[in-house]
């Protein structure tokens, strides 16, 4: 085939664009976890007050996320996502200098919040740019790759932070990340363009992406502010008919289960390691990374099975459902850290956990099958705000264990029964996984039509 007529590959470069813009988001929202320890210390804060300051964060992005939804859907995912980065790499800066502060933990708290603020873009603007450049036969690695940011950023910056916590202090984790921001934003803004109009891409990529449904002209008619585009807003009936969809009330619920677990690895995790197994800060970082590189490679695998299995099968059903369950199963083996005294069964247990999660996070996959096409991100807003409600209740319930009883155990079996329940929601709630189609004023319908057969 002439060189001139082969298919182009500019998706996968703004795959690879969307994962590192999660991965930054992941690490600054785990600084706190990281510094924690030595801000204790040297600014008298408690178990309580530092669960408070994980909590306020989720409570920003859960306020924010749907919002940023229709942020993206309005105003399209390239400026949601350029703007969002760039603030919160700011607002990261500044948290290194709150010792200058008198009043640190209101300062702290303002700060977190608008952290989240800041954040809530991510998957919103991630869910229309997968539904945009992928086809249906090719989300499931798109999404699992994505969603495998968020292992790939504790592997990457825990050991990064926790030398910079160890050798320069705390506060250069905050200023060291937020410059890392900067530079993000600035690469996003000169190398992201929707399908329609990206200069590294040909019509034979566009017409692969279309004809396995992918959406590419999604985008294209952003910034038209008129009154055909503002029908195509989301209305408070459309938003309706998603929790009038048992199909994804139950996805929504398993999300909450499936963030839990998330939340306790990117907040408590360095802390349960330097508390209950006695880990030194330096120790834990480099050690906190080997289950984020296993959760990093069930992530990656879990794609390559889901999308094995559609083309295998035909049957979306159980390609996203299987590896799902399977996944979070194997999530809940963490409780298992409570009958183990060495150090290398923590961390294998830990693993085998992460891992778990890992290969059964197919949830923004699952979004850009489902979602109706009007309004990807404002569904992706909702689900993503549904999942980080845990990350207002998790990081909470976690420091008022500690207090009352001075253990993890307890803990520990609270987070890893996220990963048995959210089971129980796919297997007994979901049902099948198609395409929801909106309709006028009346009960939500299905379409098997709405994505192509394999």
């Amino acid at each position: 085939m002439n060189a001139a007529l082969k298919r182009t590959r500019a998706r996968y470069i703004i795959l690879a664009l969307i994962t590192l813009v999660l991965t930054l988001a992941t690490g600054d929202r785990a600084t706190l976890s990281v510094a924690g320890m030595d801000m204790q210390r040297d600014l008298g804060i408690t178990s309580i007050e530092i669960g408070y300051l994980f909590s306020v964060f989720s409570w920003a992005y859960v306020i924010c996320m749907t919002p940023a939804g229709w942020v993206a859907d309005r105003f399209g995912s390239k400026l949601a996502m350029f703007f969002g980065v760039l603030i919160w790499s700011v607002v990261t800066i500044l948290m290194g200098f709150v010792s200058y502060i008198t009043l640190i933990i209101p300062a702290l708290l303002f700060l977190r919040f608008l952290l989240g603020v800041c954040e809530s873009p991510v998957g919103p603007s991630a869910g229309r740019i997968i539904a945009a450049w992928f086809p249906s036969a090719e989300r499931g690695v798109a999404g699992a790759i994505f969603n495998s940011a968020q292992y790939a950023s504790i592997a990457v910056f825990m050991p990064l932070m926790a030398w910079l916590c160890h050798t320069f202090g705390w506060q250069h984790v905050f200023i060291v990340m937020g410059l890392l921001g900067v530079g993000v934003a600035l690469v996003w803004g000169k190398v992201f363009y929707v399908p329609m109009k990206h200069p590294w891409i040909n019509q034979l990529e566009l017409d692969h992406i279309q004809q396995g449904g992918g959406l590419i002209d999604l985008d294209m008619n952003i910034g038209q502010v008129n009154r055909q585009t503002r029908k195509k807003s989301a209305s408070w009936s459309d938003i309706g008919q998603l929790f009038k969809s048992r199909m994804l009330v139950g996805i929504f619920i398993a999300q909450y289960c499936i963030t839990a677990i998330t939340w306790f690895f990117m907040t408590w995790f360095p802390i349960y390691l330097v508390k209950e197994r006695g880990f030194t800060i330096l120790h834990a970082g480099f050690m906190a990374s080997i289950p984020a590189i296993c959760g990093l490679a069930g992530g990656i695998t879990s794609g390559f099975v889901s999308d094995w299995l559609l083309k295998r099968t035909g049957n979306l059903s159980m390609a996203r459902k299987g590896p799902i369950m399977f996944g979070l199963t194997l999530s809940a083996s963490m409780m298992l850290c409570n009958y183990v005294q060495a150090e290398v069964w923590v961390i294998l247990l830990m693993s085998l956990a992460f891992f778990g999660k890992g290969f059964g996070s197919l949830g923004w996959a699952v979004v850009a099958d489902t979602a109706p096409k009007k309004i990807i991100g404002v569904t992706g807003g909702i689900f993503n705000s549904i999942g980080n409600l845990s990350g207002i209740i998790t990081p909470v319930v976690i420091g008022y264990v500690l207090a009352s009883t001075g253990s993890f155990q307890v803990a520990l079996i609270f987070v890893g029964s996220h990963g048995i329940i959210a089971v129980v929601s796919y297997w007994f709630i979901v049902g099948k996984i198609q395409r929801l189609e909106l309709t006028p004023p009346g009960p939500a319908v299905t379409s098997p039509q709405a994505e192509p057969k394999y």
